[in-house]
């Protein structure tokens, strides 16, 4: 608000404003003065004024707070019991119809400025009772807001990401000793493979000289039995020539004639068993030879048949390691897929969980930046309130030096506005010195 007050036959209210907006228009009265009054109680209300004139004089007293506001000819009726009395002039007294308007119109600024002041009073308290409850509701009212509570859930979720991930490296060691055990194994069934194809050659090689040696066996037999049809036939030879020989020998036979010179038949019939005999003896050592060969190519068969045997029980233990190891090369294939797969979704669900963690954290964040923008606001708005009504304050005092002064008699004061052109710019309220009942009252110029 602002006043100003100048001494002078004529005196003039160039401007009255507030800080909400209350301002404008401008009144002249009469070289009268304030007079009457007696004493200044109570405090500062808008109000509404009819029109009339500032006639009379600050009567009765101010008993309760400024509530009436200018009504009809006299500044008086609500103002507590109050300014009933005249403000009269000297010069007449009386207000044109322009400044009775202009009176109106600042007393209805005046009683709209107090009407924002109390709503932005009730908004401030609405504000603070919402805070109250978001405090309640939420925490503590405390700027520095705790999260250890979050800290233990996020330590929580990172010692179990922690021991998800020691859990992964080790299935990552299991998946590759599995996969160095297969490489292994592979190595290792290749190798028998190899040896299965050896052997498997070797047996081959060992069957045609079965082969072989059976056709060779078939031929000695034959052989041995035609010797043996030989052998048999021969001794029924040599029988028959024994039995000629005996009958011939055991007769008396004498018969004489002219030949030439006798066989031996003794030394022949001794040569021929000789070469028999030899060819017996011959034929007998061929026939053990044969026999002997034919042992051992037995004892060979029996042996190959004994490692043949093995290698294909070898075979059978290999295949079935095979089968076994690829069981087993699927069955650690399928959990390796399957622990990743459960490794993926752990992740992606705690990656979610931490997501909405730090979603809830910067919204609990931006919520607390919001309180504390709107706390700020509401501070400035405060301290803008409280200044408004400081300054209120000093109007309504500045009102009682007045009252007070026109109550002890001293002289009569003017409004006054200071031009964009003088020394002193604004508006001022100048109340020139005075005796006082109390003491001496300086000159007072007051800025609103």
């Amino acid at each position: 608000m602002a006043l100003s007050v100048h001494t002078g036959s004529s005196r003039q209210i160039s401007s009255y404003s507030t800080g909400g907006g209350v301002g404008g228009g401008s009144i002249r009265l009469s070289s009268g003065g304030f007079s009457g009054g007696s004493k200044f109680v109570g405090g500062y209300a808008g109000g509404s004024y009819g029109g009339g004139s500032l006639g009379g004089g600050f009567g009765s007293a101010w008993g309760g707070g400024l509530g009436g506001g200018f009504s009809g000819a006299s500044f008086g009726g609500g103002l507590g019991g109050g300014l009933g009395g005249g403000f009269a002039g000297g010069d007449g007294g009386v207000l044109t119809s322009d400044e009775k308007q202009t009176m109106q119109n600042l007393n209805d600024r005046l009683a709209n400025y107090l009407g924002k002041v109390h709503a932005l009073e009730e908004a401030n308290a609405e504000l603070e009772r919402k805070i109250k409850e978001w405090y309640a509701k939420f925490g503590a009212p405390d700027m520095d807001r705790d999260y250890s509570k979050y800290f233990r859930i996020i330590e929580d979720l990172r010692n179990q990401i922690i021991k998800y991930t020691i859990e992964n490296a080790g299935v990552v060691l299991q998946v590759d000793n599995a996969r160095l055990a297969t490489d292994d194994f592979k190595l290792k069934y290749e190798n028998e493979l190899f040896l299965r194809q050896n052997v498997e050659g070797d047996i081959n090689g060992l069957r045609r000289v079965l082969d072989d040696l059976t056709m060779t066996k078939s031929d000695l037999e034959s052989q041995i039995e035609s010797l043996k049809e030989e052998l048999v036939y021969l001794k029924k030879n040599h029988e028959e020539e024994l039995k000629s020989f005996r009958g011939v020998a055991s007769g008396d036979v004498s018969v004489e004639m002219d030949a030439a010179p006798g066989i031996d038949l003794t030394k022949l019939l001794n040569e021929m068993r000789a070469q028999y005999e030899q060819l017996a003896d011959k034929n007998r050592r061929e026939a053990e030879d044969q026999f002997n060969k034919q042992a051992t190519l037995r004892q060979e068969i029996s042996a190959n048949v004994d490692q043949l045997t093995s290698s294909k029980s070898e075979i059978t233990d290999l295949r079935r390691t095979l089968q076994g190891l690829e069981l087993e090369l699927q069955a650690q294939l399928a959990m390796k897929q399957s622990l990743e797969g459960s490794l993926a979704e752990t992740e992606q669900n705690y990656c979610n969980q931490l997501s909405r963690i730090q979603g809830q954290i910067s919204s609990l964040e931006e919520q607390l930046l919001q309180i504390r923008s709107e706390m700020e606001n509401q501070n400035a708005e405060y301290q803008l309130l409280l200044g408004i009504k400081t300054r209120l304050e000093q109007e309504i005092e500045t009102y009682r030096l007045l009252l007070d002064g026109e109550s002890s008699g001293f002289g009569s004061y003017g409004f006054t506005t200071y031009s964009s052109g003088s020394s002193i710019k604004g508006k001022y309220l100048y109340i020139p010195s005075q005796k006082h009942k109390k003491g001496t009252i300086k000159d007072l110029i007051v800025e609103f």
